[in-house]
């Protein structure tokens, strides 16, 4: 691929017209010959219709290359043997920004759990040191989208499993891999797969780059191949000594302190000041719908985190001494589950609702008590009232699976949560 240095224009197929795929075509259209298609036509705005093809005029077009939005799964959308093979042509924006930004410093942080928290930290830390940062990727703007680039500016990405999968050229300078658990399986079918994609952020590293991972063996077994980068294994719980300088209770638990110590790492290879650091930690505010605090009283806490969609990223929220009243539900997860101590089990009672609600039900049967509902807002009309309560209670809205079949994402599940909680559990 050849593509900052060609004057030729080329021919490029977008596949997806989602915030990826209208950013791709923006910065493409300008010097190469563009044409989108989406499996829903409707989603494509009336201004970019003229760029439409198609599907039997592109199965006869010769595309240089195949753009592709991460949420396309190959093997079940409309293009899906046309892709299968075409799959030397297919790119995606990671791949268009680094053949046209290599000079760019990057750092790529992906995993299972906390990518979306530990990305925004790690911006407000660079810009606290007063870096040009930017923040893209899985969270803030497409990758493609950012103006005014220069070689000073660090561009902080998050990236999804599916935004690496399919990449062939990105690489980074930096590239974190902060947990690893079961997650999109029924995307990538075995663990091996989902891990790999991850892996794809390490493996075109060179020898001035640095990969800091993980410690565990499925990882260390995957990357026993020779690599060229310097790989740094974190153990959990590295900076331990530094836990006595933190005052945010976000960071107690036992994940979002783990997904820390990649900072911490980070933070001594850019040599950045800590004291900075631990200050911007201690101010950080957890993102919307991420464990969010959304009332706190002496007795009662009520917790929105609807972007939980694994029992992996809510167990850690549910080792505690005190009462838990546990809303979940929705599409369960190929492969979760459900490792929580036994100790905790009679402090914790799970109200479930949504299409999996008896795949949860049998996977906690005997462990801990149980209420069904259908949806959302019955679920909480069986949760008492707790206006007058005098023992610690926490209301914890962590769904631990994924949310289609009632909504379409995970922030308007967490916005009507918000709005049936003071209705169906009045807190003033």
């Amino acid at each position: 691929m050849k593509l900052k240095n060609e004057t030729l224009s080329k021919n490029f197929l977008i596949y997806g017209f989602g915030k990826s795929g209208i950013s791709s075509l923006k910065y493409l259209k300008k010097k190469n010959r563009c044409f989108i298609f989406d499996d829903d036509k409707k989603k494509i705005k009336n201004k970019y219709k003229k760029f439409f093809i198609s599907k039997s005029k592109l199965l006869t077009n010769n595309f240089d290359y195949i753009v592709i939005s991460p949420g396309i799964n190959i093997n079940r959308c409309q293009l899906s043997n046309y892709l299968k093979k075409n799959q030397k042509k297919v790119i995606t924006d990671f791949d268009i920004f680094y053949k046209f930004n290599p000079e760019v410093l990057t750092i790529t942080i992906t995993g299972t759990n906390g990518k979306s928290t530990t990305s925004k930290l790690l911006y407000d830390i660079l810009k606290k040191h007063h870096y040009d940062t930017r923040l893209t990727g899985n969270i803030g703007n497409p990758i493609l989208e950012e103006k005014r680039v220069t070689k000073n500016t660090i561009f902080v990405i998050e990236a999804s499993s599916y935004q690496l999968a399919y990449s062939k050229y990105f690489k980074s300078k930096f590239s974190i891999i902060i947990n690893i658990s079961p997650d999109h399986l029924e995307r990538h079918n075995t663990m091996k797969n989902y891990v790999l994609s991850k892996l794809k952020c390490v493996i075109r590293q060179n020898e001035n780059d640095v990969a800091i991972i993980t410690n565990t063996n499925l990882l260390k077994d995957l990357l026993k191949q020779k690599l060229k980068s310097k790989i740094i294994y974190v153990r959990k719980n590295k900076y331990a000594y530094l836990k006595n300088k933190l005052s945010n209770d976000n960071f107690k638990n036992s994940t979002n302190f783990q997904n820390l110590n990649f900072l911490f790492e980070l933070s001594k290879h850019m040599k950045l000041n800590l004291k900075t650091v631990i200050k911007t930690i201690n101010k950080f505010k957890p993102l919307k719908f991420r464990q969010e605090v959304i009332h706190q009283s002496k007795y009662l806490k009520i917790i929105n985190d609807s972007k939980s969609t694994t029992l992996s990223s809510t167990v850690p929220f549910l080792e505690s001494n005190e009462k838990i009243l546990w809303i979940l539900g929705g599409l369960f997860k190929k492969g979760d589950k459900f490792n929580l101590n036994k100790k905790y089990f009679k402090n914790l009672e799970a109200y479930i609702y949504g299409k999996d609600r008896q795949v949860f039900f049998k996977l906690f049967k005997n462990k801990i008590k149980v209420n069904l509902s259908k949806d959302l807002r019955n679920t909480l009309k069986l949760i008492p009232n707790l206006k007058d309560t005098k023992t610690k209670v926490t209301v914890l809205f962590s769904p631990s699976a994924a949310s289609f079949d009632q909504y379409k994402n995970f922030e308007e599940r967490g916005r009507q949560f918000n709005m049936l909680i003071k209705r169906y559990l009045p807190i003033e």
